[in-house]
């Protein structure tokens, strides 16, 4: 009875990181280093599945911005451009009014 009403284990995400690091990089089985650590495999398997999904979603992010950077300094580029012929147009016609 007392099982039941326990409080569930909440662990710090340094201990979570370690932990995954420790299940991925160890010659052991991932069962045999939750027993190690008294964590419930399943909860191991499940901050592994998350860390590699944000792991994911950063390389897919830094792709975006490496693109989205890209394209922002060729429409900077012709603006200069499109700004500078302008300036100079607006200097002709300044020229011919006077």
């Amino acid at each position: 009875m007392n099982d039941q009403l326990k409080k569930p284990n909440t662990y710090t995400s340094e201990f979570r990181e370690s932990s995954i690091k420790l299940a991925l990089e160890s010659d052991q089985p991932i069962a045999q280093t939750t027993r190690d650590l008294g964590v419930n495999p399943n909860t191991i398997h499940t901050w592994i599945n998350k860390y590699s999904k944000s792991k994911m979603a950063v390389t897919r992010t830094n792709e975006h911005i490496y693109d989205e950077n890209k394209r922002l300094k060729k429409e900077l580029a012709i603006m200069t451009q499109e700004r500078d012929l302008l300036k100079k147009a607006t200097v002709y016609f300044a020229k011919e009014i006077v």
